[in-house]
């Protein structure tokens, strides 16, 4: 009979064939005291992320809370969870990208920040109160290759602007309306690529566009709602803007195992 424990394992742990992945990208140069278990640390840092719950309501199997958080920090500091992210998406189907943004809402604790933090933390004022917008390019396969924040009331159409450099001759671009710019249409045509982004109601001049191949972009909002399943990332606990963009690089690297492990 499977215990209560080793089913809340199952659910958050990774799985021998994620950590097969994962293992050879982690960082190998020690100083000082070799680390504690790598796999231990980061299910620790998996459940947290997974459960929303505060840093020291880690369970004790994880060892102490204090190593997942100190461990997450300098990871972050060091870029290294953006390594890995760019390292298991070096293999994103190209052929077709989409583009989306979607608002998360700022909880209370970490909208109590330092005044004198002159950053803007990417957190602002829209019509769901103080929230903080994720960007994200997909592939085919709803994938993220790259990943940006902003305030919440940002333009996604002009916040996209430095995100495109993976679209190649060939490649199709799907984007709703918010996106719609000559801007941008001239920028993918530029580049040999074709942008099938539906136009604004207003717009005068016509574009070819193909509502068959647009309906495949439902692949970015499969995205979002993987990603929203993490609760550290539904809501946003973190205070820093660096920590919560790390935190989204983490569950996207969890998308991306479980991905490969489909396949498999």
């Amino acid at each position: 009979m499977i215990s209560a424990l080793e089913v809340e394992m199952a659910r958050f742990d990774l799985t021998d064939f994620e950590w097969s992945v994962i293992e050879p990208l982690l960082p190998t140069k020690v100083r000082g005291v070799a680390r504690v278990d790598d796999r231990r640390v980061l299910n620790g840092i998996f459940w947290r992320l997974r459960t929303g719950a505060p840093w020291a309501d880690i369970p004790a199997r994880y060892g102490p809370h204090t190593t997942c958080v100190n461990r997450f920090n300098r990871w972050r500091k060091a870029g290294h969870w953006a390594r890995i992210l760019q390292a298991v998406s070096a293999a994103y189907d190209g052929d077709i990208q989409m583009i989306d943004a979607s608002s998360i809402r700022v909880h209370q604790h970490a909208a109590n920040g330092q005044k004198k933090d002159e950053r803007s933390r990417c957190m602002g004022r829209s019509r769901g109160g103080l929230t903080t917008k994720i960007h994200a390019l997909v592939d085919a396969e709803g994938r993220p290759i790259r990943l940006k924040l902003t305030e919440g009331q940002a333009h996604d159409g002009r916040s996209a602007a430095d995100m495109l450099d993976t679209v190649e001759p060939g490649n199709i671009l799907l984007a709703d309306r918010a996106y719609d710019s000559d801007a941008l249409r001239e920028e993918m045509d530029a580049r040999g690529a074709w942008a099938n982004v539906r136009a604004m109601p207003n717009r005068v001049k016509t574009f070819a566009f193909s509502a068959w191949v647009y309906r495949q972009r439902n692949a970015v909002e499969r995205f979002f709602n993987k990603l929203k399943h993490f609760r550290a990332i539904a809501t946003r606990y973190d205070k820093r803007d660096d920590n919560f963009l790390a935190s989204v690089q983490l569950a996207s690297i969890r998308i991306w195992l479980r991905s490969y492990e489909s396949v498999t």
